[in-house]
């Protein structure tokens, strides 16, 4: 439980921690809350030899309304997010789904950008930040761009990042008005990773859904976006037919391993009922 050695560094400023992920190439590794790299570290899963602490750095924090669009800052705390009035005004499921992130200890130290960077399938947020169709801001030495959250993740910590990238911050375009989402989550017991969780976005006009958008956690080597089962919901009233066949087309993309949480068929049968409650709970908001 003792990680290798590593050489510690803690820039304060976004060009430095730049400069040192250039100087050190693929031994270098960007920390932010730490509580995925860390624990891989002490398992020896993980052995960098030069650990880039991105906490002096305020260049990466704080929360900034566009007007059509809200922007986080990566280095963002998962309390931070649900604390935030503008957060919850504008975009509620990120409270909502923050709210369950392990516990409070965790929340206080853990960031946003950590979250969904690393390309764990059992964290919450690559979910929710692909539901809202989200985009993440990428620097490196002489450069930028920008990566859609739906184009992000490949499989089991494989993601667009590159060695020498930092995730700078998250920019979500806000839901219309009078749209509904929920983030629900079946887990073992509390400050666990997802037996299998949902994330539904949808707006309902002149009483059909006009736009909907599904992902899934925890069910397959990566946050899974579950695009046919929204398209199920588009046009329809949200009706039991209609809801019935966005589940099935969410539960048909579901790949989930046998582990401690259950077998597979357990697992799945369990994503489709938090995709039911999940659309129901985002229709109730929205109406």
């Amino acid at each position: 439980m003792i990680p290798a050695n590593f050489d510690y560094h803690r820039p304060a400023s976004l060009d430095d921690a730049l400069k040192l992920l250039a100087q050190h190439g693929d031994e270098a590794r960007v920390v932010a809350g730490g509580h995925s790299l860390i624990p891989m570290m002490k398992l020896r899963l993980a052995q960098p030899g030069h650990l880039v602490d991105l906490q002096d750095i305020a260049a990466l924090k704080g929360i900034k309304d566009s007007g059509a669009a809200i922007e986080i800052g990566a280095m963002t705390t998962q309390r931070e997010v649900i604390q935030s009035a503008a957060l919850a005004a504008a975009i509620p499921l990120l409270k909502e789904t923050a709210e369950q992130i392990a516990d409070p200890q965790v929340r206080y130290c853990g960031t946003l950008g950590g979250n969904v960077a690393n390309g764990d399938p059992g964290n919450d947020m690559p979910a929710v930040m692909i539901a809202l169709d989200a985009v993440y801001l990428v620097k490196r030495p002489g450069g930028a761009r920008e990566i859609k959250a739906r184009a992000f993740y490949h499989g089991a910590y494989a993601t667009e990042l590159k060695d020498g990238d930092i995730l700078t911050a998250i920019r979500i375009p806000k839901p219309p008005v009078g749209h509904g989402s929920a983030y629900i989550k079946q887990k073992r017991k509390i400050g666990d990773y997802a037996t299998a969780a949902a994330a539904a976005v949808l707006t309902i006009s002149g009483g059909k859904c006009a736009s909907a958008a599904i992902a899934l956690t925890n069910v397959g080597d990566t946050a899974l976006f579950a695009e046919a089962a929204g398209a199920a919901l588009v046009g329809s009233s949200l009706d039991a037919a209609a809801i019935d066949k966005a589940v099935a087309a969410a539960v048909g993309i579901a790949q989930p391993s046998k582990d401690a949480r259950g077998p597979v068929d357990f697992r799945k049968s369990v994503a489709g009922v938090m995709v039911r409650r999940a659309i129901e709970a985002a229709a109730k908001r929205a109406r």
